[in-house]
């Protein structure tokens, strides 16, 4: 063991050597590639010159030089092209109405709650009609009394006993008596503050013990049916939608869509947005709450033949729009001139006829004249 003890530390110094002289080459090494790269740099610039210089005197160089590149396509269309423009619009109620009392008196329930659904007839609040109650109690003796007084003057009529005149002021206040019976209940059904129709009460403005008169607001009522959307529309649509155009409807917080009609346009400009109103109709949808946010999507422009082609294919430059599209293998150029865009597709005036192969992935690289190659997905 001692003997190799002994042997280590010269193990040591040697690697230790070796080590520093390694390093010593690594630097070299390093400095000798970056020579490396500069000159393969320069003769890249040179050869990428003579190749250019080469390719203007002889085109069949040029051709046989050029690099194919690989891309995918995408083929220009001839169909129906629609433009539709949004409009920010909110639902609303032809049943908000605000319920106030018919008969003066103090509230004494109040069943109603903000939020609550009711149906028609359905009872709001209770207000105090003691007095009311009373006269309809003194009433109904007072007609028990004047029907029992009319019935014997009615079978001593029938006899011909007693006069004409007796008969009729028996009947008369008999009759007087059921109508004023009539108008008390009727006083007395007001004296309860009752739905409408089916909706909603959306807010309550009364508390049990307040004295209130009639006319004065005590609910805020929205009803279920009758709901519409109404928006302001541009100006510069007048004369472009009109009652019963077909609309596309959604609604971002509950995430549903569906078609619909314009069902009434205004006929006033408002001088202010420079806008005029327009209404559309909704089925009676429950999801549906007024003062919801809507987008209306209102068909602008309609065209029965086009060429359609992807938007994001389409590039610019200081003579126009253009893109690119493939014939024998090559790259062209091609200017077009583009009409409206909706969503991924654009529609193509002039330069298309709608047969063309466009080249789709790839259309970054390649320029006029490009040789390419297209993938097979």
């Amino acid at each position: 063991m001692k003997p190799i003890i002994k042997f280590l530390p010269f193990v040591f110094l040697a690697a230790l050597t070796i080590s520093c002289a390694q390093e010593e080459g690594v630097d070299a090494m390093k400095t000798k590639l970056s020579e490396m790269k500069d000159q393969v740099s320069t003769l890249n610039s040179e050869i990428k010159s003579l190749e250019t210089e080469i390719s203007k005197l002889d085109p069949e160089f040029a051709k046989s030089n050029k690099k194919s590149i690989l891309i995918t396509t995408a083929a220009a269309r001839k169909g129906e092209f629609s433009h539709f423009v949004e409009v920010t619009g909110s639902v609303l109620s032809k049943k908000n109405v605000s319920i106030s009392a018919e008969t003066a008196g103090r509230i004494l329930e109040v069943p109603a709650v903000e939020g609550m659904r009711v149906t028609k007839g359905q009872i709001l609040a209770r207000i105090d009609a003691e007095s009311i109650q009373r006269n309809i109690e003194e009433m109904e003796s007072s007609l028990e009394l004047a029907t029992t007084i009319f019935q014997k003057q009615e079978r001593l009529w029938n006899q011909k006993i007693g006069t004409e005149i007796q008969y009729l002021e028996a009947k008369n206040r008999k009759e007087g008596l059921e109508k004023s019976l009539a108008a008390m209940k009727t006083q007395m059904d007001k004296a309860l503050v009752k739905a409408p129709f089916n909706g909603t009460v959306e807010s309550v403005d009364v508390r049990i013990g307040e004295l209130v008169q009639p006319g004065v607001p005590m609910f805020q009522f929205v009803g279920e049916s009758d709901l519409f959307i109404q928006a302001d529309v541009s100006e510069s649509f007048v004369g472009i939608l009109r009652k019963g155009d077909s609309v596309g409807v959604e609604f971002p917080s509950i995430n549903k869509t569906m078609k619909t009609k314009v069902s009434s346009v205004g006929g006033v400009i408002n001088p202010n947005n420079r806008t005029f109103k327009v209404e559309v109709s909704l089925p009676n949808l429950f999801e549906l709450k007024p003062n919801m946010i809507s987008i209306l999507k209102i068909k602008d422009y309609e065209s029965k033949e086009s060429v359609i082609v992807p938007a994001h294919l389409i590039l610019a430059d200081n003579q126009g729009d253009y893109l690119f599209i493939v014939e024998n293998g090559t790259a062209k150029k091609k200017y077009v001139k583009r009409g409206l865009t909706s969503g991924d597709e654009t529609e193509i005036k002039e330069g298309l006829i709608g047969t063309e192969t466009i080249v789709d992935k790839g259309f970054r690289e390649v320029g006029d004249n490009f040789s390419v190659n297209i993938a097979q997905l």
